[in-house]
């Protein structure tokens, strides 16, 4: 487009004045990125029908108005990263592939200013690299941006990423940040990230750093933001600072000793740290409290899950008191409190060499249990289908059922075997998987899996109030979550190699548990049967039953026996199903129920038998 056809463009629409330089941009063989089109390269000029021709990636030869365009369209420079990707691919591939931060500066350059917004920066990576391939290049080449003296990073997505005139160091941006914010977490984070390499500029720095103390210190004493977790850490960063600068660490308030000083809140102040710096907490918390820190440390253990697990064991191995350990974690299995994080640490360092003395008298029979029972408690504490690690063990693990079964007799197995069959925290084909694993050890065990087969093909008794909770899981599979997971998994698959793909792996195992849970709503909701226990009598116990025991010493117990799903050990409410309610099952007031756990044996004789509904209604 010559400056002939510019001018009579804008002799026709005098509005266009202001836009000349534009409209003489737009020759044939320059780039573009246009808003509804997308990226194109214009090819001719028509004078006689006065529109542009301009091949776009989806549309060859389009036909448009100057005129409209000056408003939609941008005529890219020749540098301009778009063209250089068509022009000199190798080149950008380059960039992309081995100078990620060097493809950022660039094309920051194309912009005013030499600023640019996440979005704009987004925007041109996804045309780049791929609408789907740039997220994780661009996840991993910010934290490298962050590094990268020549680049400011915005502290929130509604920043711009500006290509400075000058590069500054690292600590001289976290520094000018820091003084930027008046946010007491904001400051926590960025005191933590100068103390990492502040060290190394001491000197230089030292005006700079002890008024940053000054100031954290105020906001870790002052603030109203930050919660216990956030001051501890806040305190521990201050302290780093004031020893760094030989500051008294006694001069400040409040000290670690007194943020710590509340021991009820102890569990959710762990939680909220850092996985990092939970260990620290365990010697803060024995500086802390010097009567009571080790009363403390074992009821963290019981709580603990994860690396925090194997952070309290090892404190107190190193404080010596590693045979109460083991004398603690048996009488929590007795008492039915070895909680599923603790359980799973157990059976994944059963072989190591360092925890042997601790655990090697676990790996028994009662174990598995112990799992089972911990197992099935987890699972009725969601309605959801999340995972269940300690489950997800047992199927991956195929030694740990043989090592947990070495030592047991075929009775102790079939009992075991029985509380799989009942357990619900798993799908059915798992439960015959696990199952094959008890039958290779003991073949009797066969015939359990049998009878269970056909007790399953009965029918499931089930409250109105179970079955409508299961029909809306059901509901919630199908419509949301395994929706959402398929698309999870189609973005997943475009970012490359599937065998180092973790977001691939990630959503297809989520798509294994969904899917499986799916299929076992699917199934019970078959064979379910609503009831209202109406039937339920006084003269036996059955189904809507409320039964009162007495043990040998006359202690009284009384179970509620409902539906497969209405389980509720907290208030004494047990499904038919469990072993407890089969053997109620039947029974007449006088009768005996023999309870057989492990080795032991309780009898209980039955007192009375009331209607659930009855008590319900009064």
């Amino acid at each position: 487009m010559n400056e002939e056809a510019v001018t009579e463009i804008i002799s026709r629409k005098p509005e266009l004045k202001a836009a000349k330089a534009k409209l003489e941009s737009m020759q044939p063989g320059n780039y573009c990125i246009h808003q509804s089109w997308g990226f194109g390269q214009i090819k001719d000029y028509d004078a006689a029908d006065k529109k542009l021709v301009i091949d776009f990636e989806d549309k060859q030869g389009h036909r448009m108005d100057p005129g409209f365009c000056v408003g939609t369209m941008q005529v890219l420079k020749p540098d301009h990263l778009l063209v250089r990707k068509e022009l000199e691919p190798a080149a950008v591939e380059d960039l992309v592939s081995n100078k990620p931060t060097e493809l950022i500066v660039e094309l920051l350059k194309q912009y005013q200013n030499f600023a640019a917004s996440t979005a704009e920066i987004e925007s041109v990576l996804a045309r780049v690299i791929g609408p789907i391939k740039y997220k994780k290049w661009w996840t991993a080449t910010k934290k490298l941006l962050n590094k990268d003296p020549r680049i400011s990073v915005p502290a929130r997505k509604t920043g711009m990423y500006v290509l400075r005139e000058e590069p500054v160091t690292l600590e001289e941006e976290i520094i000018e940040d820091y003084n930027a914010t008046q946010s007491a977490k904001r400051r926590v984070v960025l005191a933590e990230k100068l103390l990492e390499t502040a060290g190394d500029h001491l000197e230089e720095l030292r005006d700079q750093l002890g008024l940053i103390l000054h100031t954290l210190a105020t906001a870790v004493r002052e603030s109203n933001q930050l919660t216990s977790a956030e001051k501890l850490k806040g305190a521990w960063i201050r302290n780093d600072f004031a020893r760094l600068l030989d500051v008294n660490v006694e001069d400040f308030e409040p000290s670690v000793v007194q943020i710590l000083s509340d021991i009820q809140g102890l569990d959710a102040l762990i939680d909220e740290l850092p996985t990092n710096q939970q260990g620290r907490a365990l010697k803060a918390i024995k500086a802390s409290h010097p009567a009571d820190w080790k009363e403390i440390c074992f009821n963290l253990l019981k709580n603990s899950s994860g690396k925090f697990t194997t952070d309290c064991i090892n404190f107190l191995i190193e404080n010596g008191f590693g045979d109460e350990i083991k004398e603690t974690l048996i009488r929590w299995q007795t008492e039915q409190n070895l909680k599923e994080p603790v359980l799973l640490w157990i059976v994944k360092n059963r072989h190591s060499k360092k925890y042997a003395d601790l655990i090697q008298d676990m790996i028994q029979p009662r174990l598995l249990n112990s799992i089972f029972f911990a197992i099935d408690y987890e699972a009725l504490q969601s309605s959801s289908a999340r995972r269940i690690p300690l489950a997800d063990i047992l199927s991956e693990d195929r030694d740990l059922i043989p090592d947990l079964l070495g030592t047991a007799d075929s009775e102790t197995a079939k009992d075991l075997a029985n509380n799989l069959l009942l357990n619900q925290g798993f799908e059915e084909l798992t439960k015959k998987s696990l199952l094959a694993r008890f039958i290779k050890l003991f073949p009797t065990v066969q015939s359990l899996l049998e009878s269970d087969e056909t007790q399953q093909s009965q029918g499931l008794m089930v409250s109105k109030e179970s079955y409508e909770k299961a029909v809306s899981e059901l509901e919630d599979l199908v419509q949301k979550k395994i929706p959402e997971n398929s698309k999870a998994i189609a973005e997943a698959r475009e970012l490359g190699d599937l065998k180092e793909n973790s977001e691939y792996k990630m959503a297809k195992q989520d798509q294994q548990v969904l899917m499986s849970r799916r299929n076992l709503l699917e199934a019970d909701l078959q064979k379910a049967q609503i009831t209202d226990f109406t039937s339920a009598t006084t003269s036996n116990a059955g189904i809507g039953s409320v039964v009162t025991l007495n043990d040998e010493d006359g202690n009284e117990v009384t179970y509620t026996i409902l539906g497969a799903w209405d389980s509720d050990p907290a208030n004494q409410i047990i499904s038919y199903q469990t072993p407890l309610g089969k053997s109620l099952l039947g029974k007449t007031v006088g009768d005996e129920v023999v309870l057989k756990i492990e080795d032991t044996e309780s009898k209980l004789t039955v007192a009375s038998i009331a209607r659930y509904v009855d008590l319900v209604k009064s």
